[in-house]
């Protein structure tokens, strides 16, 4: 079975990505190789950082490997959060209490409600860079909905439903989310 290295710590994201993948390969953690370094994000793009976090992974243990950005894009912030999302509302760490806070306040006197979720991946293996994107279009609602999820979850409601993605559970929102749709064309590459 092929091994892929996700280059992320972040629980949640480990989790969908092996749901999504299934039994097709075998995901490693940083941690299950031994990689605890905190991997810089300083390009101004998602594409940037996701090839930064694969780079460094390749570079420094020689794994063929991926790593992903994703960015909440909203129209009436000109595309903000878009790379900042994690660490929107600034501080130390991914507050997303604080950053769903400060989205909402600086969404309170817009009428545009459009937003997109866009996920980049970098694939590296044999020291070749692919790209995947993933988007999935929706709106911000203005008062928090559901439990599930993580991040901005619970205020983003996907086109064409009635439910937050917090709403709609992790089966569901694996189906149609923007990570999901970037990592069906990882997928669909790897077993070319």
């Amino acid at each position: 079975m092929k091994k892929l290295v996700f280059a992320t710590n972040n629980a949640h994201k480990l989790e969908e990505i092996r749901a999504i993948l299934g039994d097709k390969v075998e995901i490693l953690s940083l941690n299950d190789i031994d990689c605890h370094a905190d991997i810089p994000e300083t390009a101004d793009t998602l594409q940037g950082n996701a090839a930064l976090k694969a780079q460094y992974i390749y570079d420094n243990y020689g794994l063929d490997c991926f790593a992903d950005d994703t960015g909440l894009e909203v129209e009436a912030l000109n595309g903000a959060p878009g790379i900042y999302s994690a660490r929107y509302a600034g501080g130390e760490g991914h507050d997303s209490e604080a950053n769903m806070k400060k989205l909402l306040s600086e969404m309170q006197d817009k009428d545009n409600s459009k937003a997109r979720f866009r996920t980049v991946i970098c694939l590296i293996e044999d020291g070749k860079e692919h790209f995947f994107e993933g988007i999935v279009n929706g709106s911000i609602i203005r008062e928090r909905k559901g439990g599930a999820g993580f991040g901005y979850d619970p205020v983003f409601m996907p086109d064409g439903y009635s439910e937050t993605f917090a709403e709609m559970g992790n089966d569901e929102k694996n189906k149609i989310s923007h990570r999901a749709r970037a990592v069906q064309k990882l997928c669909e590459y790897i077993n070319k």
